[in-house]
């Protein structure tokens, strides 16, 4: 059986269970999969579902968000943020309402960094099409001035027209 593309999750689960000091039946009874399954997901064989990361997260003690970033079903930034909201609320230092106002000041947060970094990539976007425009109307007049004849074009050389004037100063 080929190895799957789970990144290096099987690797870091051995590492866990090991830093655990559980064997792989002990795991495995643990997070109430069975013993090859276990065993297929630590060799890359198998790619377990986000259920059974959760299960053996919850009996390695360790955040079931490391193991779905591992496993390439979550991406890094998603778990910063979940990890984030775990903290805060895994805290015992602070009460439930202090917990849910935390909560809400850090939304506040990412919301008002969404927004301002949207409007900063919409400025730069605009600013981008104007630039471009200004390129393409520089490039049209410069195809437009070499294809249009200059004043007096047909008077031939010599001729008054190219002869300046009395009357009119020399530049």
């Amino acid at each position: 059986m080929a190895s799957l593309n789970v990144g290096n999750l099987g690797e870091y689960l051995r590492e866990q269970r090991r830093t655990a000091q559980l064997s792989l039946r002990q795991l495995a009874d643990a997070a109430g999969v069975s013993n090859p399954y276990l065993s297929q997901i630590e060799r890359g064989l198998r790619k377990p579902s986000a259920e059974v990361l959760q299960q053996v997260a919850k009996a390695l003690r360790i955040s079931a968000e490391t193991l779905y970033v591992r496993a390439g079903i979550l991406d890094e930034k998603e778990r910063d943020e979940l990890e984030t909201r775990a903290v805060i609320l895994a805290d015992p230092s602070i009460n439930e309402r202090q917990k849910q106002v935390l909560l809400q000041i850090y939304d506040s947060f990412r919301k008002e960094n969404a927004a301002e970094a949207a409007a900063a990539a919409h400025a730069a976007a605009i600013a981008d099409a104007e630039a471009a425009a200004a390129h393409e109307a520089a490039a049209a007049a410069d195809t437009h001035a070499d294809a249009a004849p200059g004043p007096d074009a047909d008077a031939a050389p010599g001729s008054p027209a190219d002869v300046p004037d009395a009357e009119t100063p020399l530049k």
